[in-house]
């Protein structure tokens, strides 16, 4: 059996085009073999290879990646329901993508109010 999430409060995606696979490891709190094992898995997952075979993944890919954790660490689906649970119809609808995009723009909003607040020398 998987082991449910601990912490359900991953870290907040930066503002970058494109990650590496070390980086998408950290945010979505997976190891890097079980993104590759998901790209097998899952073909919504298809993150730009370039030069000697290195993935680069955009916002887009993480964002999904979260939404596979969450559907097989947290909502205990298996793969197989977890498949099915993206390609339907159902994920477009599916308010735990907006509600984690609309906590991603709050912490992008409080870290550029912090900018602001800091005060100028």
């Amino acid at each position: 059996m998987l082991e449910p999430s601990h912490n359900n409060e991953l870290p907040a995606i930066p503002g970058k085009r494109y990650f590496t696979i070390g980086e998408v490891a950290e945010l979505c709190a997976v190891k890097a073999h079980v993104l590759r094992y998901w790209e097998q898995e899952f073909p919504q997952l298809s993150p730009v290879k370039r030069r000697g075979n290195r993935r680069y993944y955009q916002r887009a890919d993480v964002i999904t990646i979260r939404q596979i954790r969450s559907l097989l660490y947290d909502q205990g689906f298996t793969i197989g329901g977890a498949k099915q649970k993206l390609s339907s119809t159902e994920v477009k609808d599916d308010t735990s993508q907006y509600k984690q995009l609309i906590r991603q723009m709050i912490t992008e909003l409080e870290e550029v109010l912090d900018v602001l607040n800091t005060p100028v020398r």
